[in-house]
């Protein structure tokens, strides 16, 4: 079920804050990369973004016949993002460093909740209508909760990065 995909994920984000100082989670590998803490920032920002998507494709059936774009479908039967870092749009360079760690946990969990509390709604509405990606066209409602699980999994690569970064500068200390 796509629900449970998604709590695996965001479950694995929440218990890999248990591995960092905030410190840590406040360093940058350069002055044009983000830190750990805004990649959980843009994680959290984006999810809520397609919760509310969800939202409005249960409440509707507006532009039921539109389609993703032939890229997002692909995306889809592959089941993840393209092995490629993505430039994202100029906004998320104004990503912000978390308050805290516990804000982190807090949000994490609350988002969960509400994705939760989404998906319960998704499975009950006849509505099938969708909203449009900003770049991928159309996504219906279990398109934006599976999108969501694979942006989740896709921003790994990075944390890996950002992890090698981190362990190196414990290991020069």
């Amino acid at each position: 079920m796509l629900i449970d995909d998604f709590n695996d994920i965001i479950d694995y984000w929440i218990a890999g804050l248990n591995h960092y100082t905030f410190e840590q989670l406040s360093t940058k590998p350069s002055a044009e990369s983000w830190s750990l803490g805004q990649l959980y920032m843009h994680l959290l920002e984006n999810t809520d973004f397609y919760i509310d998507q969800i939202a409005i494709c249960i409440s509707n059936n507006d532009f039921l016949n539109e389609a993703a774009a032939n890229h997002a479908n692909e995306m889809f039967r592959n089941n993840e993002f393209p092995d490629q870092l993505i430039e994202g749009p100029p906004e998320n360079a104004a990503t912000p460093q978390p308050i805290s760690k516990h804000q982190l946990q807090a949000a994490l969990v609350s988002l969960k909740m509400k994705m939760n509390r989404t998906a319960s709604l998704m499975a009950k509405s006849d509505f099938k209508g969708k909203t449009k990606h900003p770049g991928l066209n159309y996504f219906g409602a279990e398109d934006w909760l599976r999108f969501a699980e694979m942006h989740f999994r896709h921003h790994l690569r990075q944390k890996a990065r950002i992890d090698i970064f981190l362990q190196q500068l414990t290991a020069n200390d």
